[in-house]
């Protein structure tokens, strides 16, 4: 496939955006773009807003009972929500209205997140915190815009720009993990308002942490004891791939590169672990043909996911990279657990007393049942062009 070019620009207040043309495509969310991907000078329209500057860093607070960061950003509450379509922050800007995207028309856009949870600023956390311990919310929040279309989701798009986002997935964990004090790169996407987003164009983000968050720390220290265990021969995400392929029970498709599984202890209604066949640490490790299968069958699944039910189906896509901690960071595997509450067509499950309060999970659901519908579902979802395989 070919290269993507990327153009960077800087925004009215100072944050950074990039944007991410189509291979192939005519460099859309340029000036003076022409011909090909490659075409053009690279110039990024201005943003001609007048914005305030940014403001100061919200706060980290160490929990001593927990002996976990807790980020304090009450900045937030003035953040926008869920606004009308003419309103939209992420559709391009008009001449009548400037949103965050100058260009009047663009295929992807990453850009640095106006009301951010963690940064501007960056930083070091202190080593031995103790109660009382508040520092700024060192760190980074960006923004993913899929498409310049308000309405639809990822799963409308087509390959050729799921290819795109996956290739601005890599491109900023790359840059975003040579920040310094970032200890973990996280992708993620809330989609549905039974989630809790705040715009309906179809985006996601990218969190920078300068801390392991609680739930990649599990995670991580399972898998180094498994690798120091296993002689650092094999990986415990490697494993439970292998296990999975061999059963076949909880399969959901396979291609070349990756394959899908509900897994054995699935904790949400509707869960799915999309992994790669060889271990690399995050996105950016994938080689082109990897990318470009996993852009496939990200859709594949996604539209399964929606063909279960007769309306769209929210969802979390979270993408587990290794973290950036250089013991922990050997034995870590890409992979993405994309879950979703719903339970079935008008239930949803909701994290109260076991979950929420002790984070012990009962699942209304098997996953073996939910394996064989989202097989079934590859049936009447849109896959035309995925080379993987419905088991």
């Amino acid at each position: 496939m070919c290269a993507n070019s990327i153009t960077r620009g800087t925004l009215a207040d100072g944050r950074e955006f990039f944007y991410f043309a189509d291979a192939g495509g005519h460099g859309r969310g340029r000036s003076g773009a022409g011909g090909g991907a490659g075409g053009g000078a690279l110039r990024a329209p201005a943003d001609r807003r007048t914005l305030d500057g940014r403001g100061p860093a919200g706060e980290l607070r160490f929990d001593a009972l927990t002996g976990e960061w807790v980020a304090i950003a009450a900045h937030r509450q003035s953040r926008t929500h869920l606004p009308p379509a003419e309103e939209c922050p992420l559709c391009p800007s008009t001449p009548e209205r400037r949103s965050e995207i100058p260009a009047p028309d663009y295929d992807v856009v990453v850009f640095e997140n106006r009301f951010p949870s963690l940064g501007p600023d960056l930083g070091h956390l202190p080593e031995q915190p103790a109660w009382g311990s508040r520092v700024p919310a060192f760190g980074r929040c960006e923004v993913v815009s899929f498409t310049p279309d308000h309405a639809g989701s990822f799963a409308g798009l087509g390959e050729a720009r799921a290819r795109t986002v996956v290739e601005a997935w890599a491109v900023r964990t790359a840059a975003l993990s040579a920040l310094p004090g970032i200890r973990q790169v996280f992708p993620f996407e809330n989609r549905g308002a039974e989630i809790g987003v705040t715009l309906h164009h179809p985006h996601g983000q990218i969190y920078a942490y300068p801390y392991l968050p609680p739930r990649a720390a599990v995670l991580a220290a399972a898998a180094r004891k498994y690798y120091d265990d296993a002689g650092r021969r094999d990986t415990l995400t490697g494993s439970l791939l292998r296990a999975e392929r061999t059963d076949g029970s909880r399969m959901v498709l396979e291609g070349r590169h990756f394959s899908a599984y509900v897994p054995f202890a699935a904790r949400w209604p509707l869960e799915v672990h999309l992994v790669p066949h060889r271990q690399v640490p995050d996105l950016a490790a994938l080689h082109g043909d990897e990318r470009d299968e996993l852009a496939q069958l990200y859709l594949d699944l996604l539209r399964r996911l929606d063909a279960l039910y007769p309306t769209p189906t929210p969802y979390i896509a979270a993408w587990q990279q290794a973290p950036l901690d250089k013991v922990l960071r050997p034995a870590g595997y890409l992979h993405l657990q994309l879950t979703s509450p719903r339970r079935a067509a008008d239930k949803l499950k909701y994290l109260a007393g076991s979950e929420a309060a002790m984070g012990a999970f009962i699942n209304d659901t098997t996953p073996e049942e939910v394996a064989a519908r989202l097989r079934g579902a590859g049936a009447t979802s849109s896959t035309a062009g995925t080379e993987g395989s419905a088991l």
